[in-house]
This record gives C-alpha cells, structure tokens and sequence, in this order.
C-alpha cells in the first residue's frame, strides 16, 4: 500500500470477489475537512485521525487500520436501525455504544448507503447537540 505524506493513497481490498470502497481514506478527509468549521486531530495518539466541529468529534480513523474503518455518530434509534441491516456496521469501538457506531466502508452491502451520507448524519447529530449559541456561530460562518 502506497503512502504519501503520511497518507494511504488509496485503499482497495478484494472482498468475495471484487469490490471495492467507494472512497478512499484520503477522499474521506477532504470530504470531512471541507465540511463548515471542523478541525482535525490526533488526540489520543499519532495513528488517530479525528475530525471534530466547533470543538466535538463526529468521526474518527485509525490511519493504520488494516480495514477501512470509521467511528461516526449517530442517534439511538439510527444506530440501531444501521446494526439491524448492515452486518458492517458495529457498535462504536472504545466509545459510547448507544450512539457510535465503527462502520466498515469495504463491505458490498454498503451500496445502498453511502459514506458520504454517514458522515453527513454523524456531522449534523453533533451539530444539533451543541448549545444553540454554538449553532448559531456555525449558521453565521460563511
């Protein structure tokens, strides 16, 4: 696997047969990066990406991961309702179980679902729990 300035160049695994992720771990960050203000960290060590909005984590990734893999937030409901029907979705690894879920992006039955609207609902969840002053600041950021 290529690296490039600390960065997976691309991530494709064969998995039953060919298939193949939808985006690639440098794709991730640029998606999750350009979103409105998020920051990226390593806050827990130096293999951890971590991207968080006005100052709390919607995702995160383990940059040496042999699997593509990624911590994201969600409500009770939709946490439960991803783990009913896709068996590559998992309770958050090392988070609260109730609203994190460590989804798999290299799993066939991710087709009908893409990861870009994974991270949009973990990004959105977070914003709508911050305090309304905070959401307030985010709205007015242009």
């Amino acid at each position: 696997m290529a690296v490039l300035g600390g960065w997976r160049k691309s991530i494709f695994y064969v998995i039953d047969s060919t298939i193949f992720p939808e985006i690639s771990q440098d794709e991730y960050r640029e998606y999750c990066i350009n979103k409105k203000d998020v920051t990226e960290c390593f806050p827990f060590d130096k293999t951890t990406l971590v991207f968080k909005v006005m100052g709390k984590m919607f995702a995160l990734t383990g940059l040496e991961n042999k699997v593509f893999c990624v911590n994201l937030k969600y409500n009770t409901e939709k946490s439960i309702e991803l783990r009913a029907n896709y068996k590559s979705v998992e309770p958050g690894w090392h988070m609260n179980k109730r609203m994190w879920n460590t989804v798999n992006f290299e799993h066939s039955e991710l087709k009908n679902i893409t990861l870009r609207d994974l991270i949009d609902h973990s990004y959105e969840e977070v914003v709508k729990s911050l305090p309304k002053q905070k959401q307030k600041e985010l709205f007015n950021l242009s």
